[in-house]
């Protein structure tokens, strides 16, 4: 019986975890600017994270990297984080992506592709490009931020195959990996994203992806700005297996 999930764990038959495989944090960020919000984090804030995350030895992987160790158990480097940004602000470019390079790290940015290169507030294609010749992975957001679970089944489909489509043409290469907008998806929604030739998905549930998890609804830990940005980013990264097991943070 298909059930809405948002922000909450479907209640399903996990798979056997080997004893040597570990969860793997997905770090979730939207825009890095000074716009007090709480989906907004500061260059300044966002350098601090990255600084903690190289000095601590962690290495940034891309979905293929993470996908391959979780089906197949391919190893992963030490500390193994996938970092990623959904909507495709231009403010991944201008600031983000400075200081991504500085300490070697790559991220997974998943675009909106309506709004790329026709909003001002978001990256256009030859800065996506740039990004994508220096290691950058690009995958979709549906075209306009459509919130899946409300639209037709058409109309949703629509959405997905129209943005993958979008991103093949310009980047040459078709997209293999999704974010839902809202972080709203059904198991309706998520049977779409595969007949639309996705190879996972993720949402904004918190937790770590492992093994047990859905490879078309895996979790991301999200980072907002609050009154103690560091602190409760160190929480998050650091607290989810605990965090996630008792159920303290939802999102």
């Amino acid at each position: 019986m298909a059930s809405l999930f948002v922000g909450t764990k479907p209640v399903t038959a996990t798979r056997h975890r080997p004893q040597n495989y570990t969860d793997i944090p997905v770090l979730n960020y939207h825009k890095v600017d000074t716009l007090y919000h709480s989906l907004s984090i500061s260059p300044e804030e966002f350098e601090e994270q990255m600084a903690y995350l190289h000095e601590n030895g962690y290495h940034a992987i891309t979905p293929d990297q993470l996908m391959n160790y979780l089906n197949r158990g391919k190893p992963l480097p030490d500390k193994p984080v996938l970092i990623t940004f959904d909507d495709g602000y231009l403010d991944n470019y201008t600031n983000a992506y400075p200081i991504l390079k500085k300490y070697g790290f790559t991220a997974t940015i998943f675009l909106v592709t309506d709004l790329i290169g026709n909003d001002p507030r978001f990256m256009n294609w030859d800065q996506v490009r740039e990004m994508q010749k220096n290691g950058f992975i690009f995958g979709s957001h549906t075209a306009s931020h459509a919130v899946l679970t409300k639209l037709p089944t058409e109309e949703a489909l629509k959405e997905l195959v129209s943005s993958r489509q979008k991103i093949a043409s310009e980047l040459g290469r078709a997209p293999r990996y999704f974010a839902y907008p809202t972080g709203a998806y059904n198991l309706a929604v998520e049977e779409l994203v595969r007949t639309a030739g996705y190879t996972a998905a993720f949402t904004i549930r918190y937790g770590q992806a492992g093994v047990s998890s859905d490879p078309y609804a895996l979790e991301r830990i999200p980072i907002f700005k609050s009154a103690k940005t560091f602190r409760s980013f160190l929480i998050r990264l650091n607290g989810a297996p605990l965090l996630e097991r008792l159920g303290i943070i939802r999102n």
